[in-house]
Parts: structure tokens; C-alpha cells; sequence
């Protein structure tokens, strides 16, 4: 329990807790979350043999259960100069379309590229306009009540083939459900169509407001898909509105900063204000954080100060993956995880060309904690 406290502050006292705690052994009383943050305590102090170790003593339910540790086992077991074991571990994983799959793939040598796209015909997209849990679906959301039409839509999907998932993805991408389109697209297994997975609705003033902060497009689209799949009125239950998902205090800020006089909170119904805003806040927080879409991307989500303090206690510089595998709320891990790996995909759609989850996370270098003037 020591050890798992300060792992969770980032001390680097942890792994020497955990190594006593391996050397005495009673590895089964540990926790499943005691289990993850010992493999991540020794992570972060770049201790591989432990890494290999931890990984291995992990019950294997758990160990199955995230494509997270077969990676960092993988890892281990290559930095052993094991590199057969190592790619046997890299290849279990290496074709799942996330953020320790592409990781895995790039293991073996590969860049990320999008799978080939399956089309689905007019006629095969219309058949779903009759189906009646979809019609259900449709008359709750018509009543603003989106998690009953969520159920009703869901509950259609099952049973579906991959063609039809296709078809009825595209259905909701025409009728404007971009969030059930991406969802739906999403559930396919050996058919794919990344362009309904990955959707760039508001394209030109999404293009018009990174153009003018200079930002990576193919970043912000992986953020705003994270935040809001693309729903123009979703709100937090923190306040946060809209597609990028921008809090109230944020916004009025960054108006203020950019000289928009007349701003008021309505304002951020209207997509091209809350682009604006949303994607002006993004290159501000980028530029405030040595230009690290790892460390601005857990600033999002978790406000600046967070990542700067959690960068302070680094014993040396760190891989961005390091990096986001270490941050210790749960939420703003999994965040970085899946914005950062959408803004692969969408880079790859927008190019046509192969991409790489390692160099879009860079690498994360120790600071002192500063002061910042970002809210």
C-alpha cells in the first residue's frame, strides 16, 4: 500500500518499495491497481528487468485484460536483447486499431496506416432507414433524450454483420448522428471504413481556425472527437460545452485573450465560436508546454498545472508512451491514450500518408514546476 500511494504521487521512492515488496514476496495480496502501478512505478524509472518482472508476476486475467502490459512486456523483454519473445508479444496486439496496437505495430517495424475501406452501396445504407429500433431511437433523441436513444440504437446493432454496421453508420452519418456513426463504425471486426470511424464534420472552419494558430489539424479533430463525438450541445456535468467540450471560465478567458469583445456564453452553441475558441486555447496550452502534444493533450483534460507537476518529479527524460502510461488519474490517462491515437488516424486520412504514434508523442523531459497564467 506504500508503494501504491507513491506510486500514484509519482515519488520515486515507489519502485524501491516495490522491489522490497517483490524481494519478500505475498504477490498474492496485491490489488489489481496495486499490480498495474507497480509495473508503472519501475516504468518510469526506466528499470526493464523489473518491468519484465512485474508484468510476469501480474495475474494473467489482468495482464490479458489491457493491451497495456503485453506492450510494456514486450518492451521489457526486448531491451533483454529477447528480440523473438519480444515480437511474438508485439504481434498478439499489433493489429488492434488503438493506442497499444499502433504502438506494437511501429515494434515491428511498420508505420500506421488505415486499413483498406469496405464500401457499402445506397441501397444497403437505405435498408436501415426502416428499422424500427432505429426509428425508436430517433423519436428519443427528437425529445432530447439521448441515453434512451442510445439504448434503442445500440440494441439494433446486435447481430449485425460488418457490412451492415458499415450501412448503419453511414445512415447515421447522414441523418447527422455523427456520434452513433463513429460508435457504430467503430464495432466492426474485419471490414473497415476509418472514414466514418475517424468523421471531419466542419471541415473548413475547422481547417480556417487551426490555419490561423498555426495548430495541427489532425490533433485538434482527435480532440474534439474524444471530447464530444462531434455532439454540437453536449455538456459536462463540469459545465463544459459543445463540440470542443470548452469550460465556461475557459472560454470567457480565452475571448478575452484573443480580443473578442463581445463574447457571452450563448455564444458557444455557434460551432464556429466554439472552434475558435477551443482551438485558440489548444495552441496556447501547446506553446505554454515546450510544443508536446503528450503534455498539452493531459492539459485539456486535466488543466496545465497537472502535467507540469507531474513532469517535475521525472527522474530523466521519458518517452511521450512513459509519459502517458504514468499520468495518475485514470481519466486523463485514457485520454491522452485515445486523442493522441485518433490524431494518428485522422493525420493518416488527411495525408494518404503512413504516420507515427511515436513521434507525435515525443518525448517528455524533467522541469521545474512554473506558474502558469492559463486557466
Amino acid at each position: 500500500m506504500i508503494g501504491l500511494y507513491a506510486a500514484k504521487k509519482l515519488a520515486p521512492e515507489a519502485a524501491g518499495y516495490y522491489r522490497r515488496q517483490m524481494d519478500l514476496g505475498g504477490n498474492q495480496w496485491l490489488s489489481d491497481e496495486t499490480q498495474e502501478w507497480r509495473v508503472r512505478a519501475v516504468l518510469r524509472q526506466g528499470d526493464w528487468k523489473q518491468v519484465r518482472q512485474a508484468v510476469e508476476l501480474m495475474r494473467p486475467e489482468l495482464r490479458a485484460k489491457d493491451p497495456a502490459w503485453t506492450y510494456w512486456y514486450g518492451r521489457a523483454l526486448k531491451a533483454d536483447n529477447r528480440g523473438a519473445e519480444a515480437e511474438k508479444q508485439f504481434q498478439s496486439i499489433a493489429g488492434q486499431f488503438n493506442f497499444y496496437g499502433q504502438l506494437a505495430s511501429e515494434e515491428l517495424g511498420n508505420r500506421i496506416v488505415l486499413p483498406a475501406r469496405t464500401p457499402v452501396s445506397d441501397a444497403e445504407v437505405n435498408a436501415m432507414r426502416t428499422r424500427l429500433g432505429f426509428l425508436r431511437a430517433q423519436k428519443f433523441y427528437d425529445l432530447n433524450l439521448r441515453f434512451e436513444g442510445n439504448r434503442e440504437w445500440n440494441w439494433e446493432l446486435r447481430g449485425m454483420t460488418d457490412r451492415q454496421l458499415l450501412a448503419a453508420a453511414d445512415y447515421a452519418r447522414r441523418i447527422e448522428l455523427l456520434d452513433r456513426a463513429v460508435n457504430t463504425a467503430d464495432r466492426t471486426q474485419a471490414e473497415h471504413d476509418f472514414s466514418l470511424r475517424f468523421l471531419m464534420p466542419y471541415r473548413d472552419i475547422m481547417q480556417r481556425a487551426t490555419d490561423d494558430v498555426g495548430l495541427d489539424m489532425a490533433w485538434a479533430y482527435g480532440l474534439v472527437r474524444q471530447e464530444s463525438r462531434f455532439i454540437m450541445n453536449a455538456r459536462s456535468s463540469a459545465g463544459a460545452h459543445g463540440l470542443m467540450q470548452v469550460m465556461p471560465a475557459t472560454a470567457k478567458w480565452v475571448a478575452r485573450k484573443i480580443g473578442m469583445t463581445d463574447f457571452s456564453p450563448s455564444m458557444m452553441s455557434d460551432p464556429n465560436i466554439n472552434i475558435q475558441l477551443g482551438t485558440n486555447y489548444m495552441s496556447m496550452v501547446l506553446t505554454d508546454l515546450d510544443s508536446s502534444w503528450t503534455l498539452a493533450s493531459a492539459a485539456y483534460n486535466a488543466g496545465p498545472g497537472r502535467p507540469k507537476s507531474w513532469r517535475s518529479s521525472l527522474p530523466r527524460q521519458v518517452e511521450g508512451a512513459i509519459f502517458a502510461e504514468t499520468i495518475p488519474f485514470a481519466e486523463t490517462r485514457t485520454y491522452v491514450k485515445n486523442v493522441l491515437s485518433n490524431a494518428t488516424y485522422y493525420a493518416a486520412l488527411m495525408s494518404g500518408r503512413p504516420q507515427s504514434l511515436k513521434d507525435r508523442l515525443g518525448v517528455v523531459s524533467p522541469s521545474q514546476i512554473t506558474t502558469t497564467s492559463l486557466p
